[in-house]
């Protein structure tokens, strides 16, 4: 008999599950975090709700196309069919969902480029600016995608445009990066558990471009 892992919904924090007894949250948030994480404290604590961005729709139906599109050839596999395809050949893998019961991060990856040398793990983002909040959410992704693995073949973390093919940003996910990460999760997981506070951005520009801004009592006066 397997033991399967019970997951429920945090009672406070929407978005938030409990799974092997830990937080859970979207690995989506390391990107928010690195924005501003106040505006994580002001949604998913607080329950304030406002109308997605013009680009935040946009982003989801450009993605709602490439998952259709992939889709037409496609063919289905389980994970671990793929892995082993992927030790003699290249496959390729989009909406792939991973996640660090370790850790406490879940979410789903843009594409997965699977080789006989090394997994290239890719999320799309409109531009070419290689946030460093861009960066983290990417670096969530490999983190945990690296513990649903049975072997070890290097990773790579890549930024592309969205809607194209360029790859604008592209770095080994090594130790310095694994620690890097596993260092701001652990920072997320003590503002959810009440440990710290949630700090609000100092920068008067993503406050003006904030769909909170109207409602956040931590905004900068410009």
């Amino acid at each position: 008999m397997v033991k399967r892992s019970v997951s429920q919904s945090h009672p406070t924090i929407s978005q938030v599950k409990i799974i092997a007894d830990k937080n859970n949250f979207p690995i989506s948030w390391l990107n928010k975090q690195g924005f501003c994480e106040y505006g994580i404290y002001l949604e998913n604590v607080k329950g304030i709700s406002v109308k997605p961005t013009k680009s935040m729709l946009q982003g989801t139906k450009e993605h709602a196309i490439l998952e259709s599109n992939f889709k037409v050839d496609a063919e289905p596999a389980t994970f671990d069919e793929m892995l082993e395809t992927s030790k003699t050949g290249e496959i390729l893998s989009r909406e792939l969902p991973v996640i660090s019961k370790q850790y406490g991060i879940r979410g789903f990856i843009d594409e997965v480029w699977m080789t006989p040398d090394e997994f290239i793990i890719i999320d799309d983002k409109p531009g070419t600016v290689a946030y460093s909040s861009s960066i983290n959410q990417v670096y969530g992704y490999c983190l945990a995608f690296s513990e649903m693995l049975p072997e070890k073949r290097r990773i790579v973390a890549s930024l592309r445009e969205r809607g194209t093919e360029n790859i604008y940003w592209a770095s080994y996910f090594d130790e310095k990066a694994e620690n890097d990460i596993i260092g701001l999760i652990n920072r997320m997981h003590k503002l959810l558990n009440g440990e710290i506070e949630f700090k609000p951005t100092d920068n008067p520009n993503k406050c003006r471009g904030c769909r909170f801004n109207t409602l956040c009592d931590k905004k900068m006066n410009f």
